[in-house]
């Protein structure tokens, strides 16, 4: 994950600065452990501000509403009291070449300083503190004691120790170029690494970028540089001080790369976005949703694993009960044949062989050698008995097993369908992952302690495809999307699919009133729901289709579970679809 550097830190910096010095502290909100967010209002708008103290992406940033769900962290309850209702007065960078930003704020524009918020964007060891006018800790995000650190100790009622500088050289837009190449070549080493190593306030990216744009490879040796190589080596990072002090006109060109950002606009190819800001926060949104996508998807499949696992060992035991009980008959027609050949038992046998009734075929009966024939054919009536009783009690314990196995791996393929390929919008999959666990929370599979709230929860859209003859065809992400598409989108018009006893999605074929789908529509339809089953890897999959007239809820069923009549089937070819998406 691409850090905040101290040239990004300070783009994005003055662009606060520019827009939101002075404005009044409205709100003050945790959007997690990690993230605070300030609600800020100036003359003419409102705005957040992020801070994070995230190990890889601390920022200091403009940002969008966080979500309306409560907000429990202790942290910004004492922010909010503090800071709440007073103005931001100034946001200025501390330490030269140093990743520090000082927040002062107070009860009006001019008026003398009240409260002091650090931010340190530094990797690992970001944090962020509140301190009085005489710079005593309030409150801080990660308290340091003097037995964690002996350099700096922060812990409330301390005074604030801006964190120890580097002991390396500041780049200085007035040193000569070839002061400037004694000391870059020095030791003879990869370029890149020379550059960060005899400078402060350097990132390797940034110097990857400037060497780039120098027509330089960063990861060839000082050595091997040239006097002409220096040479536009040295002007480029001329244009990178001049763009940092704001001299000669030269300003920050923000970009969005494949990879990351560049607040210089020299990485290639790039995307230009409108600000600093808005980079880092576009950037930094699609990386946490990533990770947030990953986690979730990983948790939800353990769980969906868990339970059907445990699910399918219980289906199994009814499974073999019943298959003993299948043997129910056996018992009875042994204990017939026993009372009818009463004159062929005799003591203490252990088996009798007698002729069956309608086959005249020769049966062997297990008898207990310590109990009389009249004993024996007790015993086996008695057999038979249990064995029915067992197979009536179990019947309805397999069906309803078999129903929550049927509804979890309809589930599981929800989830599993959802693929991070960089072709998807990964914000869109996190939130039909999020759906997908208040289904399970709704259902009893998640604690009710996991409850999301509805904020969380933005909505989200089915698959939408184009069949040959330009029908709409809507294909549900998850079960919450399957109800809708099925019981509120559909009209009577319309055709429903679905994988024959296969877990998938539902698919709805709209149909305009007076037309009729085409073979052609109906093969597209059937390989696309086909594509987006547990079957997606056969070759050919039966699809079974209806008017969605014929579909029916079940009452106290699962979200996504139906019943329908009057189907049709149709084979499927789901590696066609599959061709088609990747062309």
């Amino acid at each position: 994950m691409q850090q905040v550097d101290f040239t990004t830190l300070t783009a994005a910096v003055r662009e606060l600065q520019s827009d939101w010095i002075p404005a009044r502290v409205e709100s003050v909100y945790q959007r997690d452990r990690y993230t605070l967010a300030l609600s800020l209002r100036t003359l003419d708008k409102r705005g957040w501000i992020a801070i994070s103290w995230h190990p890889q992406a601390a920022r200091i940033v403009l940002t969008d509403p966080p979500p309306r769900i409560p907000d429990t962290f202790t942290l910004s309850q004492q922010l909010r009291s503090v800071l709440g209702g007073l103005a931001m007065i100034g946001m200025e960078m501390v330490s030269p070449w140093e990743r520090l930003v000082k927040l002062t704020f107070a009860t009006r524009p001019g008026a003398e300083a009240l409260y002091y918020l650090y931010v340190e964007p530094i990797g690992k060891y970001s944090n962020l503190t509140l301190t009085d006018a005489d710079n005593l800790i309030i409150t801080t995000a990660h308290q340091v004691s003097n037995k964690q650190s002996s350099v700096r100790t922060i812990e409330t009622g301390r005074p604030y120790e801006v964190p120890p500088s580097l002991t390396d050289p500041m780049p200085n837009i007035e040193e000569s170029i070839e002061r400037w190449i004694d000391r870059v070549s020095l030791i003879p080493d990869k370029l890149n690494q020379r550059l960060v190593r005899s400078y402060r306030g350097l990132s390797t990216i940034l110097m990857n970028e400037l060497i780039t744009a120098a027509g330089l490879d960063p990861i060839q040796t000082t050595d091997t540089l040239a006097p002409a190589d220096w040479e536009k080596l040295f002007e480029y990072w001329q244009i990178w001080l001049r763009t940092l002090t704001q001299v000669d006109g030269y300003s920050f060109n923000p970009h969005l790369t494949e990879n990351g950002f560049s607040v210089m606009g020299w990485a290639d190819p790039g995307t230009p976005v409108a600000s600093v800001n808005s980079a880092i926060e576009t950037y930094y949104t699609r990386i946490l949703d990533r990770e947030a996508f990953t986690q979730l998807k990983h948790q939800l499949t353990q769980k969906l694993c868990t339970i059907l696992a445990k699910l399918r060992v219980k289906a199994n035991t009814f499974k073999a009960k019943l298959q003993e009980s299948t043997g129910a008959d056996e018992y009875r027609t042994n204990a017939d044949l026993l009372m009818s050949y009463l004159q062929e038992w005799q003591p203490g046998m252990k088996e009798i062989i007698l002729n069956d009734f309608e086959t005249s075929e020769p049966v062997k009966i297990k008898l207990e050698p310590e109990k009389n024939a009249i004993q024996n054919a007790q015993f086996l009536y008695k057999r038979h008995q249990k064995l029915k009783r067992a197979k009536l009690a179990v019947d309805p314990l397999l069906a309803s097993v078999q129903a929550e196995i049927d509804y979890l791996e309809q589930v599981e393929e929800s989830v599993l369908q959802l693929q991070e390929d960089g072709t998807n919008d990964v914000r869109e999959m996190l939130q039909t992952l999020l759906e997908i666990k208040k289904e399970l929370i709704d259902t009893g599979y998640f604690p009710t302690a996991d409850r999301l709230a509805k904020a969380e929860l933005a909505e989200t859209k089915p698959h939408v495809l184009t069949t040959p003859s330009g029908f709409e065809l809507l294909i549900g992400r998850n079960n919450r999307q399957n109800d809708k598409l099925t019981f509120k989108t559909a009209t009577e018009y319309d055709l429903w699919f679905h994988a024959q006893e296969i877990a998938g999605s539902h698919g709805l074929l709209r149909i305009t009133p007076g037309a009729v789908a085409e073979e052609t529509d109906l093969q597209f339809t059937a390989n696309a729901v086909a594509y987006y089953s547990r079957a997606r890897q056969s070759q050919a999959v039966p699809v079974v289709y209806t008017a969605t007239k014929h579909v029916y809820k079940p009452k106290g069923a699962k979200p996504g579970m139906v019943i329908y009549k009057h189907e049709q089937i149709i084979w499927g070819h789901p590696q066609v679809l599959n061709a088609s998406l990747s062309n």
